[in-house]
């Protein structure tokens, strides 16, 4: 009979984790896409970088693109100085990250020294 029990719990476990990792590859990346006009690179990289860099990674967020003057234009018109491309495992936690106070807060310290302009993506579905 206890045997009976376990085995029941056991499968019902690796099914759990077997819905949870097909759940995981079914969800979009997203992306977020910041085109900064940066006016004071002194106070964005000392004020600005710290606190958003942090509410990013608390979030889940992985710096994939971009910097000062790191971008190549192919076609229409330039890009501002400041282009950077985020991770996230998806929408949502762009919307949990993006609502959050630390994102908040940084998002006004930015305002200072940048006109900001943050947008995000849905990636396409993993293969």
């Amino acid at each position: 009979m206890n045997y009976k029990l376990i085995l029941t719990a056991v499968s019902a476990f690796a099914i759990g984790l077997a819905v949870q990792g097909l759940h995981a590859q079914m969800t979009s990346p997203a992306y977020v896409v910041a085109m900064n006009d940066v006016k004071d690179e002194a106070g964005y990289k000392n004020e600005f970088l710290p606190p958003v860099l942090k509410a990013i990674a608390d979030h889940g967020g992985k710096y994939v693109a971009g910097g000062f003057n790191k971008t190549t234009t192919l076609n229409g018109a330039p890009p501002p100085n400041r282009v950077v491309i985020v991770q996230f495992e998806s929408m949502a936690k762009v919307k949990a990250w993006w609502d959050s106070e630390d994102q908040r807060a940084a998002t006004k310290i930015g305002e200072k020294y940048a006109t900001l302009n943050t947008f995000a993506v849905e990636g396409a579905m993993p293969k």
